[in-house]
């Protein structure tokens, strides 16, 4: 079964998204004692980053995430080692792809999606984390924010994103675990794909866009987009 809705990218968010971030968890457990520290530290993350947009700075994505976490290490009275240092960029620099990843992207090609990720994080000379990940394969366009400095959801970056593809932004559907994010691609002109990932839940209030779908994982959102090929 083809496509029968007028989207025809697919924008996927990677880190999370594509990207299996609970891999970190073992350091964070031996660092902080508590493996959902994770959590703590990646909402900071997100937090700053966008504060930075925000205020119109621009920091580095690799250079947030160190400084986060040493800014969480203080925050528990703990010392970020440069070993520590040392396994941490090591550990995010090697991320795996979640399970339901490759096949859903194997379908989703099949279906006639132009496929391509858009990611806060800057962009690697080769062996990327799509490449060192096994997926780089099945994206036609890999964009970084570094190129606007600005951080997701800044509506420059899915514009940008969206020229890079030359395709209109409503023709485009941002695909992420994260409703910030949706909602930033939507209000930018976008349709948007939540994954509800374990931590990642809809946000219900008035003025909130509500993602167009809402998805457990990339196997369900190929059921909602194309049917059972």
């Amino acid at each position: 079964m083809k496509k029968t809705n007028n989207i025809e990218v697919l924008l996927f968010d990677v880190n999370e998204t594509l990207l299996d971030i609970t891999t970190l968890e073992p350091f964070f457990l031996r660092v902080f004692k508590n493996p959902l520290a994770l959590r703590n530290w990646f909402a900071e993350l997100v937090l700053y980053s966008q504060t930075l947009t925000v205020s119109g700075l621009y920091e580095p994505f690799a250079n947030l995430a160190v400084g986060t976490l040493k800014m969480l290490g203080a925050n528990h009275h703990i010392s970020i080692s440069d070993d520590d240092l040392a396994e941490f960029k090591e550990r995010l620099g090697n991320l795996p792809p979640h399970p339901d990843v490759i096949p859903a992207l194997k379908r989703l090609k099949a279906a006639g999606f132009r496929l391509a990720t858009l990611t806060n994080s800057a962009s690697t000379q080769s062996p990327t984390l799509l490449e060192k990940a096994g997926i780089s394969e099945f994206f036609e366009g890999q964009f970084s924010i570094e190129t606007v400095r600005s951080f997701k959801p800044h509506s420059a970056t899915y514009r940008y994103a969206a020229q890079e593809m030359a395709v209109q932004l409503d023709r485009v559907c941002l695909v992420a675990c994260h409703l910030w994010d949706t909602i930033g691609a939507q209000a930018a002109g976008c349709s948007g794909a939540f994954i509800t990932r374990p931590n990642n839940n809809l946000l219900i209030a008035e003025n909130v866009p509500q993602p167009n779908y809402v998805a457990r994982d990339l196997t369900h959102l190929v059921e909602l987009l194309v049917g059972d090929l």
